[in-house]
């Protein structure tokens, strides 16, 4: 049992999870009646009536938002918000709590297998804005892509800003990948059936290493890119479409680039913002998925796009009803929890290619 990702819930997160679980159960025919009430956002989406549920709260209740008084706070309420909002499994086979070592220090990591025996392997990189998240936050999201997927998972707790400002996540990330490459036959796994994933900033992460390994003699199946963060050098229609309102904002993005960042002129660096990398040819197949209501929408779509114009293979969900995050709440709503599951396809699909 992995003790690094085990969360208690406080009474009062106990209480709103119950409440927030409660609108996941809503029968269908109401569920659609409710659908008819909610926000049409400018491509026709209406946003999902769960999904708005969370928005409202996350805007006017403090323990509900993403950023709050200080880096700390923020840190431990998103691990418990996650688990108010996330699905529950049953103990895995194989949870197994890591340390990956490199030259700048140790990484922690864990391991999970459903049965023992996965069907390839997914190393995971979380999201929050390369200063929040963490391998608990991301407990419920891996383990549903494992489930649904059956791969394994390494999920890696990356170093973070503003201890520790780019380019630590990226050294880090890289290093975890040739980790899990060298380490996927100890596991019965082929080397050639790993997967990159990762949501939001760990989407950046994944594409960023993505390219970092072009040309080796390993490199992922798949990149797995949920709602990726790929070019913070400008700003696209959607950031301004959901400034506020939509559980990430415009205003969070701009305290995680700067707090990420040493300066703003690293913001071209591919590393940075892979979008602006010089030749994205011959880089591994992509599976991406865009939230209908999140302002990173369109620079993740522009990404799918570029990879296909550079002959890259690449496939896109537009989950038009989602917000921003919603990997990470699955059991609020039938939708988000159908696309989850349909991102472990992909993942099996992509394995299943590997022969």
């Amino acid at each position: 049992m992995s003790r690094a990702t085990a969360v208690k819930l406080p009474l009062r997160f106990k209480i709103q999870q119950s409440v927030l679980r409660g609108a996941g159960k809503v029968p269908a025919p109401l569920l659609k009646a409710m659908s008819r009430l909610t926000t049409v956002n400018s491509d026709g989406d209406r946003l999902d009536p769960a999904m708005a549920l969370v928005a409202t709260a996350s805007a006017y209740i403090p323990s509900l938002a993403l950023v709050g008084k200080s880096v700390d706070v923020s840190r431990h309420t998103l691990e418990l918000n996650s688990v108010m909002m996330a699905q529950s499994f049953d103990a895995f086979a194989v949870e197994e709590d890591l340390i990956i070592e490199t030259d700048a220090g140790p990484v922690p990591a864990t391991r999970y297998s459903v049965d023992g025996t996965g069907r390839g392997l997914i190393v995971f990189f979380h999201g929050g804005g390369f200063v929040l998240g963490s391998r608990a936050s991301h407990d419920s999201a891996v383990r549903a892509l494992a489930v649904s997927s059956g791969a394994d998972v390494l999920s890696v707790d990356y170093r973070l800003a503003p201890e520790h400002q780019f380019p630590a996540a990226v050294d880090d990330c890289l290093a975890a990948w040739r980790f899990a490459v060298k380490k996927a036959p100890e596991w019965g796994i082929d080397p050639n059936a790993v997967v990159v994933a990762g949501d939001s900033a760990g989407g950046n992460l994944s594409a960023v290493v993505a390219q970092q390994v072009k040309g080796e003699a390993v490199v992922p199946c798949l990149q797995l890119l949920i709602y990726p963060v790929v070019d913070m050098s400008r700003k696209r229609e959607s950031i301004h479409e959901f400034s506020t309102g939509y559980f990430l904002t415009e205003a969070q993005i701009d305290y995680f680039c700067d707090t990420y960042l040493e300066s703003r002129e690293q913001l071209s660096d591919p590393r940075v913002s892979p979008l602006l990398a010089d030749d994205l040819s011959g880089l591994a197949p992509a599976h991406v998925i865009v939230a209908g209501f999140d302002p990173l929408r369109d620079e993740g779509l522009e990404y799918a796009d570029a990879l296909e114009k550079a002959g890259v293979p690449v496939t896109v969900e537009r989950s038009g009803g989602m917000i921003h995050g919603f990997l990470n709440m699955a059991a609020l709503s039938p939708a988000a929890n159908a696309s989850v599951i349909r991102m472990g396809e992909a993942v099996a699909a992509a394995v299943r290619a590997v022969g």
